[in-house]
């Protein structure tokens, strides 16, 4: 007797527009229609979140606050509130368990849901993602976007395509098509060394990968040529895993140039931020701060610290990762091609330690 097809899944990845920034201007309204940048207005500070007015400017999140304000010279600096993005993020998840019980947050302001069978009866994930995006905006007078698709990979897509406050559905028999013209540097996981890589082999679309054959992929990739390989033909079976024990939280980014450790520090405030948004402030609460950097020659540097008290807030872990990057000793000259934060040591309410590998 044949085991039973499992149905079709049908995945909504929900992305709050701006978020930060979006909350600001909900909660002030002169500050409607103007550029605002969630940003302290300091020398080394960089952007948390800018409206879509700012963003019209060439500013984006994690870039030098001094150059953002260059760009945009009206912009109105808001210092950040996580207390507050917290409270409105949780009431946005709040709506999403009327729907499903398998959500699974990214951040304060995106997260997958699993609406295969939804709580509601709703016959398809469109008119859930519909109903979703009308509730969030009629309680809390924001707006998501929101991406539909068979799996993870492809509604995390979605959701980007019709930014701000929309809506792209990919239907099983729509993901060839969609995927095909794709550049590939779209696909989860491939960054600036994997795209140069795939460069070289003239594979520059997801049509151009979807012609190589696994073997060719495994020899070049190794275990990630399998998941290229897997990736261009639409294929991801990483379900919506909702309530995971948080192991470790880490960012880090890799550079289009290196630079040298006198540059970093803004890059280490970014991903500190970043990495706080994952945050959740709940019974568990990581223990130890740690900084990770690659230099040109691919000598990969940690430093690390468990503090008497864990991090209570951005404040906290930012000037932690900052204390460490004072600590790399190498010559002044080095040059450095990628930089990460993360958080480690979460303990349980009872008392246990984890300290599990980062990145």
């Amino acid at each position: 007797m044949n085991a039973p097809v499992p149905p079709q899944r049908k995945i909504v990845h929900v992305d709050m527009d701006a978020f930060y920034a979006s909350v600001e201007q909900r909660d002030r309204p002169e500050l409607r229609g103007r550029p605002v940048l969630v940003a302290w207005r300091a020398k080394r500070s960089v952007v948390c979140a800018a409206s879509y007015e700012a963003r019209s400017f060439g500013v984006h999140s994690a870039m030098p606050a001094a150059r953002a304000e260059r760009l945009c010279p009206d912009a109105v600096f808001i210092a950040p509130d996580f207390t507050r993005y917290r409270a409105v993020s949780m009431q946005v998840r709040t709506i999403f368990r009327r729907y499903t019980d398998r959500v699974e947050p990214l951040s304060l302001d995106e997260a997958y849901l699993d609406v295969t069978r939804n709580k509601q009866g709703i016959p398809t994930a469109t008119d859930v993602a519909r109903r979703i995006r009308a509730d969030i905006k009629a309680e809390t007078e924001l707006v998501a976007s929101a991406g539909v698709a068979p799996n993870k990979f492809l509604a995390k897509i979605a959701s980007d395509w019709r930014k701000p406050n929309g809506l792209f559905v990919i239907r099983p028999h729509e993901v060839e098509a969609f995927l095909s013209p794709l550049p590939v540097s779209k696909l989860p996981g491939v960054g600036q060394a994997t795209a140069i890589s795939l460069d070289e082999l003239s594979i520059e679309t997801v049509n151009d990968l979807r012609e190589r054959p696994l073997e060719e992929l495994i020899v070049r990739f190794g275990k990630f040529g399998r998941r290229l390989f897997e990736l261009a033909r639409g294929i991801d079976h990483n379900a919506v895993k909702p309530h995971r024990p948080r192991k470790s939280l880490s960012a880090e980014t890799t550079f289009d140039k290196d630079r040298l450790l006198g540059d970093l520090a803004p890059v280490i405030e970014a991903l500190a931020e970043r990495v706080w948004r994952q945050h959740d402030p709940g019974a568990r609460r990581a223990r130890t701060v740690v900084i990770k950097l690659k230099t040109s020659d691919f000598r990969i540097v940690t430093r690390s610290k468990t503090p008497a008290s864990p991090p209570a807030s951005f404040s906290d872990l930012n000037a932690t990762a900052l204390a460490l990057l004072a600590r790399i000793d190498l010559p002044e000259r080095t040059r450095y091609r990628l930089a990460g934060v993360g958080l480690s040591n979460f303990r349980e309410p009872e008392g246990t330690a984890l300290q599990p590998q980062l990145f």
